[in-house]
């Protein structure tokens, strides 16, 4: 039988976590999640997002997954703690579940000379401040600063983000990011899709800032993970499988996914 690691975001977004997830640890099995049916998450409430985080946490476990990973800030930052707290130990003993913020702002200190550090984010991520909250229990001498930028999911979902209304929008947001703080050297990208327009971002960039993508580093988290929990690490099947599901059309999913996880992908439908 089959004890993948899940793998959850509210759509596309995920897959650039996955890839680079998949690339530093191939051994195992993994199932990806997408629940585009109901995406974006982004502009949605916490009641909401915490719900339809929790079907579908539900679902991967129900797949026999011990460990899932939220590879998606507004689940990370809404939904997370909340089911860590409430809902695990009752409902799902003996499984875990993490996340994409708290790897991240851990280490992000350490990549700022200046101790000024800029986020761009969804209006959800934004909002809810928790890179602010956990950058501070890290870092405390670090100023940050956030920057909703509410069109790139859009944009980058639709393919268009290789033209001059996304360079528009991108030179927009960091004109305002750096507006906020013009001691800013390092730029965190706290959004899964941003990946993607990570060389046009720093195109608008002077080339002392530095643009930092949350793949590796939650790559990076989850090996060191799995090397400290020997218990969750040893209910892992290696065979070096992936499956992709979503709550939207298969055939929609494939044709967009290739764009995030960078090759070919073949999606199942799911009803939750």
């Amino acid at each position: 039988m089959q004890t993948p690691i899940g793998v959850f975001d509210s759509g596309y977004g995920g897959l650039t976590v996955l890839k680079e997830i998949t690339k530093r640890l191939p051994q195992y099995d993994y199932i990806y999640l997408g629940d585009n049916a109901r995406a974006p998450y982004g502009n949605r409430s916490y009641e909401t997002v915490y719900h339809y985080t929790l079907q579908c946490v539900d679902w991967l476990f129900k797949q026999n997954c011990p460990l899932i990973i939220l590879a998606c800030n507004t689940a990370s930052a809404k939904a997370l703690r909340t089911i860590q707290q409430n809902d695990l130990d009752k409902k799902f003993p003996g499984k875990k579940i993490l996340g994409v913020i708290r790897p991240t702002t851990e280490i992000i200190g350490d990549h700022s000379k200046t101790n000024h550090v800029g986020i761009m984010a969804t209006n959800g991520t934004v909002q809810s401040r928790s890179y602010l909250i956990e950058i501070e229990k890290f870092s405390a001498d670090t100023k940050v600063v956030q920057q909703a930028c509410p069109m790139l999911v859009p944009l980058i979902e639709n393919n268009e983000f290789e033209n001059e209304a996304a360079d528009y929008f991108i030179k927009k947001y960091i004109t305002e990011l750096l507006k906020q703080d013009d001691e800013i050297d390092t730029i965190l990208l706290a959004c899964t899709h941003y990946p993607l327009i990570k060389k046009q971002i720093e195109k608008f960039l002077p080339k002392d800032i530095i643009v930092i993508a949350q793949g590796e580093i939650v790559a990076a988290s989850l090996e060191d993970y799995l090397k400290r929990h020997a218990e969750i690490e040893q209910q892992l099947s290696k065979n070096k499988s992936i499956q992709f599901y979503t709550t939207d059309s298969a055939e929609e999913f494939n044709d967009h996914a290739s764009i995030f996880y960078g090759e070919e992908v073949k999606a199942e439908h799911v009803e939750l």
